[in-house]
């Protein structure tokens, strides 16, 4: 295990730099360097050699060639222990480089700030760097190499405590990260200029994803599970703020982001109660407490340990009637007050353990992001289905109009239903859901347990349905019940017999034009 002589740093991340370089000057480690990481090391009294002294060739082209240098490359790809190669660095006067300390230009920081030109984005790929984070990684048996500034403590405190040595698996550890890192600053330029790009889904398809934190376990306690964050996304409920409450699992997430995508499709305040992903309750309401209200009534038996998503912040009001509640598992909503964040978390049984979240995400995801499912072997990729009504498409198909009140609670009920697993059922009124099928293999089936779900509150109420009825029976099935008005996709061979159905027994009927199936 040999001993670092030499180290080359050249880093567009500053921070922690000059300590770490200060700290190798100490242990007797000769310095190179380039332009700005030289000028603010020598800014902090440490020696430094700069990379063109030592190759005799200037930088040029605005910076754009440093590094890109036989003297370089060669330092840091030499095996020590090959006969030849050890007669080929002394011919040409080729010192070895036992230690690269380098990160990339900043990429995805640069074309996530809204205006970013493409020539703008273009200057950020960095060149030289990823190819001397390569060579060193693949020559990981003689040279360490750092990526991450949070790592220069741990590689420190290390050389310190051997002699300026550091072991092989550390090495082999640092090696991978740095491979990780490369591999997803690649992704990322990929997907940038795939987007700009006319086809919808790329040839190649490269994900530049980063792990954020380790997982109680999966959708089950002998599954093991991880977060990652996609680059190039918007930061949605993967980035969001933890407040307080318990680690985080698998099906936690699956519910705050279910939730969270429903709540915010109102622009009135508004509160979902998510269940296994399906919303047991829903409604928008002109407060936010009492839209939190109504969402509870909705189906206050499945509710036990669920899910909560808001679109307006929670004040004091807003966090006494969720405290209200009998057993809340999560919590996401834009923000908090200290005065409801005491309320929620001092509640008895619950409170110390419920996950609270923050999300400042006011606006909806811009068109044209992407869906993901897994399969094994694969992956289905998708646009996201951010479309909710196109107006164009809208039409009465029945003899009656809704009323204006019937036709508010459509629409709210197709909002709630579009975010129903399918074969999916909705019934609604005032604003609030009262009952909701979700899941079964017959659209019959859904509408009856909407209905039983209702518990004597179908009378008056709305339905909606994510897909066109096949056969007027389930439609007839919330008729008898006092289903009023429903909306749908249409679209069947049968819808005739469908509008027939609804025109004898006086209900109104929209047709939407699209569907929302949500597998």
């Amino acid at each position: 295990m040999q001993r670092i002589r030499r180290a080359l740093i050249s880093v567009s991340d500053k921070r922690g730099v000059v300590e770490f370089a200060r700290g190798l000057a100490e242990l007797d480690v000769e310095i190179l360097s380039t332009g700005g990481t030289a000028k603010i090391l020598r800014d902090g009294g440490i020696k430094v050699v700069d990379v063109s002294e030592y190759t005799e060739f200037p930088e040029i082209l605005d910076g754009r060639v440093k590094t890109l240098h036989p003297k370089i490359h060669g330092g840091i790809l030499a095996v020590r222990d090959n006969p030849g190669h050890r007669q080929a660095m002394e011919r040409l006067e080729i010192l070895p480089i036992d230690l690269v300390a380098c990160n990339l230009y900043p990429f995805e920081a640069t074309v996530a700030k809204e205006g970013t030109t493409l020539d703008e984005a273009i200057e950020q790929i960095d060149i030289g760097g990823p190819s001397m984070l390569r060579s060193a990684a693949k020559n990981y048996k003689f040279v360490a190499v750092v990526t991450e500034p949070e790592d220069y403590s741990k590689i420190l405190e290390e050389l310190k405590k051997s002699g300026g040595h550091l072991p092989e698996e550390m090495r082999f550890s640092l090696a991978l990260k740095t491979f990780q890192k490369t591999a997803r600053y690649d992704a990322a330029i990929v997907s940038y200029l795939a987007s700009l790009g006319e086809e919808a889904f790329p040839a190649k398809l490269a994900l530049a994803l980063e792990k954020k934190l380790d997982l109680r376990y999966g959708e089950n306690p002998h599954q093991k599970a991880a977060l990652y964050l996609l680059s190039g996304a918007n930061a949605g409920v993967a980035g969001a703020e933890k407040i307080q409450g318990k680690e985080l699992s698998f099906n936690n997430f699956l519910d705050l982001n279910a939730a969270w995508d429903l709540a915010k499709e109102f622009s009135e305040p508004a509160c979902v109660v998510i269940k296994h992903t399906n919303p047991c309750g829903a409604a928008t309401s002109g407060s936010m407490t009492e839209a939190i209200g109504a969402a509870f009534s909705g189906d206050p038996v499945s509710a036990f340990g669920s899910v909560i998503g808001l679109n307006r912040p929670v004040d004091v009001g807003c966090a006494e009637e969720i405290a209200a509640q009998e057993f809340i598992e999560a919590i996401i909503a834009p923000d908090f007050s200290k005065e409801a964040l005491e309320i929620l978390t001092s509640k008895p049984k619950w409170g110390k353990n419920v996950r609270i979240l923050k999300l400042e995400e006011p606006e909806k995801e811009t068109s044209g992001a992407w869906d993901f499912k897994a399969l094994s072997g694969g992956l289905l990729v998708q646009e996201k289905d951010d479309l909710l009504l196109d107006e164009d498409k809208l039409k009465v198909v029945t003899k009656r109009a809704p009323t204006q009140k019937e036709e508010a609670d459509l629409r709210f009920a197709w909002a709630v239903c579009k975010h129903t697993k399918s074969n999916s059922i909705v019934l609604a009124k005032e604003n609030t859901v009262v009952g909701v099928g979700a899941g079964q293999m017959s659209r019959v089936d859904s509408a009856k347990i909407a209905i039983r779900k209702a518990a004597g509150r179908v009378k008056g109420a709305v339905a909606a349905s994510d897909a066109f009825f096949p056969f007027p029976d389930a439609l007839e099935e919330m008729a008898g019940s006092g289903v009023t008005a429903v909306i749908q996709p249409g679209g069947a061979l049968r819808d005739e017999e469908v509008i027939a159905a609804a025109d004898e027994r006086g209900l109104a009927m929209l047709f939407t034009g699209m569907r929302h199936f949500k597998h």
